[in-house]
């Protein structure tokens, strides 16, 4: 290390530059700036001693890096650098030097020797006592031993890259190694011709025995199976794997062909880290993965053992195989699938930390993304699923069911997570989304019909000249005559109010099916019709303004009047 000295002249310029008013400031100032300019020598030249015999090193010493020293193209050992000598650097100084040795034929690799400076050790080529390298305590730390052994070592290792580099380079090695080269080269080009004319009587072959068979298959599916597409993907298949054994064919000659020569041997060597590191680190991974895979796997097949088996409760619970008190067999299979959701979610979460990147910065990033996305646009979809739900454990509707929700009458044809589909009486389908039918009302005419009977009535309005025993005979007889409505519980009235002009009459009866709604009320209004014409009673619903001359009827003999032309 080439040290400056420094001398006290240095500071005039200090001195010229500052000037001081008061003369013993003058002479403060002075000694300062003389005390300043003889220190700072003082302390580089400390540091770099210190630097030289091993002490600790300062913050401008320490290691940085490590780099390895290629010689004839072979790794052979790594040097660590500092900030002031990068381990790049040192590394190829130190190759050079070996390489220069190895070029010399009067040099014998058996001279090299050791030397114990104390706080280092050095590496002489034999008499001339040329410096080879340095072997710093932490050269020996890096290696992880002693340095006594790794000097002894490196020694060895330069003496047998010397060997190596002159043998690499006799002309009987070099020529042997063209030879090879040749023959190599040789064989990748039969090999690719090979390749090549195999892939493509391959394919001949394909064509004319797989082809007519995917148009056999495709004519017996109905063209649901396309046999082109089929083909298309195949042929696409067969592509990428000639390009895989090209591929793997031109690496292996490349590799195998550089290594050849101590020239381009450490590009070889790089070229196969290069394929190999990705490789390497995929087959550890998957070697790190088999005991989570193993985990996952028995997490599988306890799920789905555990899915069947609520599978065949609730199906026997459905068909009154199974009876558990106070749980109706309409809650089988909306309870199925919340128990076979709760039971994929607990498996998911138990499996979650064994998925392969589950710990990942971009895994948790998805994760997080979807969390949000789920929570922003799955409002309504959640409240319509909790809706469905509830309204199967009220028991408001089933299917087959005729409902009113809102200003919708029909019946029941299906009942999803999300809407319930109703047919209305003009075959209408609508469909309902469940929350509006949790936050509404619901009639149900069904419920009621199949239990004691469903009541359908409706109003006529007879004048106060018509006795009301007679008019309530002739509504129970209108109700006897239509079919459908149930005797027993029997039909009545009721006189719903004293109008102006009228006594209003409501007929009630029951029916059991509430799917015939419409078409019991058509046949009840007939033959409320037809009786009370046949008793001359006028019905004066809804309202008049003044008594006709003759009564508002249909004689009997015009009940059947032909349709005009």
């Amino acid at each position: 290390m080439r040290i400056t000295s420094y001398n006290t002249e240095a500071a005039q310029p200090f001195r010229g530059a500052v000037r001081f008013a008061n003369p013993v400031a003058r002479r403060l100032g002075s000694f300062l700036l003389l005390f300043i300019t003889l220190l700072l020598p003082t302390v580089v030249c400390a540091e770099a001693q210190t630097a030289i015999k091993g002490g600790e090193p300062s913050d401008h010493f320490k290691i940085v890096d490590s780099a390895p020293v290629v010689i004839n193209g072979k790794m052979r050992f790594h040097v660590v650098g500092v900030s002031a000598h990068p381990a790049k650097r040192r590394a190829n100084e130190i190759a050079r030097r070996i390489e220069a040795l190895a070029k010399d034929p009067k040099f014998d690799p058996k001279t090299l020797r050791v030397k114990d400076v104390g706080p280092y050790h050095q590496i002489f080529s034999g008499k001339s006592d040329k410096l080879i390298l340095s072997v710093l305590e932490a050269d020996a730390q890096f290696e992880g031993v002693h340095r006594t052994v790794l000097v002894e070592t490196l020694r060895k290792t330069i003496a047998e890259s010397i060997k190596g580099y002159r043998h690499d380079r006799k002309p009987a090695v070099l020529t042997r190694n063209i030879l090879y080269a040749i023959g190599s080269t040789v064989l990748l080009i039969a090999l690719l011709f090979s390749l090549f004319w195999g892939f493509r009587h391959l394919n001949k072959f394909l064509e004319r025995r797989g082809k007519r068979r995917m148009q056999e298959l495709e004519a017996r599916s109905k063209h649901l199976f396309k046999g082109e597409q089929f083909w298309n993907l195949l042929h696409g298949a067969l592509r990428i794997l000639r390009a895989l054994i090209v591929g793997f064919l031109l690496y292996t000659f490349a590799n195998f062909s550089l290594s050849l020569f101590p020239q381009t041997r450490y590009t070889a060597h790089t070229l196969f880290k290069f394929v190999a590191g990705p490789l390497g680190g995929m087959v550890d991974a998957v070697i790190d993965f088999i005991p989570p895979l193993l985990f996952l796997v028995v997490v599988y097949f306890i799920t789905r053992y555990g899915l069947k088996l609520a599978r065949s409760i609730f199906a026997a619970i459905d068909n009154n195989s199974l009876q558990i008190k106070g749980f109706e067999p309409d809650w089988a299979w909306p309870t199925h699938r919340i128990v076979r959701v709760g039971i994929i979610i607990f498996a998911l979460v138990i499996a979650y930390p064994y998925i392969p990147g589950s710990n990942s910065a971009a895994f948790k990033g998805v994760s997080i993304l979807l969390g949000v996305l789920f929570s922003l646009g799955s409002t309504s979809v959640i409240s319509n699923v909790i809706a469905g739900y509830t309204m199967t454990y009220r028991r408001a509707f089933r299917i087959g069911d005729r409902v009113k929700i809102g200003n919708t009458v029909g019946d029941v044809t299906e009942m999803r997570v999300l809407v319930t589909h109703l047919r209305t009486a003009k075959n209408e389908e609508v469909v309902i989304p469940n929350s509006t039918i949790l936050n509404g009302e619901v009639t149900n005419y069904s419920t009621m019909a199949r239990r004691q009977g469903l009541i359908l009535h409706t109003t006529a309005g007879i004048g106060y000249e018509v006795p009301w025993r007679q008019v309530e005979a002739m509504l129970l007889l209108a109700a006897e005559r239509t079919e459908g409505l149930l005797k027993e519980p029997r039909p009545f009235i009721r006189q719903k109010s004293l109008a102006d002009f009228a006594v209003n009459y409501e007929l009630n009866a029951y029916c059991d099916d509430a799917s015939q709604m419409l078409k019991l009320y058509t046949e009840m209004h007939r033959n409320i019709q037809d009786v009370f014409n046949e008793n001359g009673v006028q019905i004066m619903t809804p309202a008049y303004r003044d008594d006709p001359p003759e009564p508002k009827i249909v004689p009997k003999e015009l009940w059947y009047t032909p349709l005009a032309p």
